[in-house]
């Protein structure tokens, strides 16, 4: 579903993605981690053809992002850490607005706006303005927005933070439901290990913009845990 093939990319003569490589497939749920500045988002948007890289190969359900680029965002949604939202809209208007883009009809729509504003619990604040959300909420109808079409990948970049627990478990189980129902891949970066080892199959640590670990969530727990496997690979020289 998503093959990222020794990815690199310079900002002028800093390089700061060397050869990332690393693929996940339908119903994978991959944690992407490592400390501050590393690159993560970097990855991120370089492999969604976000912003453009200087070597390397991307491929999201069999579409080069870079030569058949509409057909790969078609099928997957990226919620970055902090959401650009259309404030001046209502939160209803805003999942319309994200309806219309994927073409959905409106006995779909309605359906899933429905079931997933419900979840969330914001359900009766559709009808006001986003300028008035909270940044949890405004993170809630982001996420909302991005589930609506069923993407194939969904991507997302620390998409817990502000969120209060409630929120952060139901988010987890509908990760769990996208990916086991309906086999969608799921990338998310995150600093909080506790729920990478709860809710993911794969793992992938980054360090100085090099991929140091990329395997398989219950080898890491068979040894130790994720949090002592990040603190070796962020403290030595191992490659993954």
């Amino acid at each position: 579903m998503l093959e990222i093939d020794n990815l690199s990319k310079f900002y002028g003569q800093k390089q700061v993605l060397h050869g990332i490589s690393f693929s996940l497939g339908p119903g994978d749920i991959c944690a992407f981690i490592g400390s501050n500045g590393a690159g993560k988002t970097t990855t991120i948007k370089s492999a969604l053809g976000l912003i453009p890289f200087d070597d390397g190969h991307i491929l999201i359900d069999g579409h080069d992002i870079e030569t058949d680029p509409l057909e790969a965002k078609r099928v997957y949604s990226y919620v970055p850490d902090n959401p650009e939202l259309y404030s001046f809209m209502r939160g209803i208007d805003y999942l319309n607005f994200i309806a219309d883009i994927f073409e959905l009809d409106y006995d779909t729509r309605k359906e899933r706006i429905d079931a997933l504003a419900e979840d969330f619990q914001i359900f009766d604040r559709l009808g006001e303005s986003i300028e008035n959300y909270s940044h949890g909420m405004q993170q809630k109808l982001a996420l909302i927005g991005a589930l609506l079409h069923r993407p194939k990948l969904i991507v997302l970049d620390e998409p817990f933070v502000g969120l209060d627990p409630l929120a952060t478990r139901m988010i987890r189980e509908h990760f769990k439901r996208m990916a086991r129902e309906h086999a969608a891949t799921i990338l998310f970066s995150t600093h909080v290990l506790e729920v990478a080892e709860k809710l993911c199959n794969k793992v992938a640590i980054i360090r100085d913009g090099r991929l140091v670990f990329f395997g398989a969530t219950k080898d890491i727990l068979e040894k130790g845990s994720l949090e002592d496997l990040f603190v070796e690979r962020m403290s030595s020289d191992v490659d993954a």
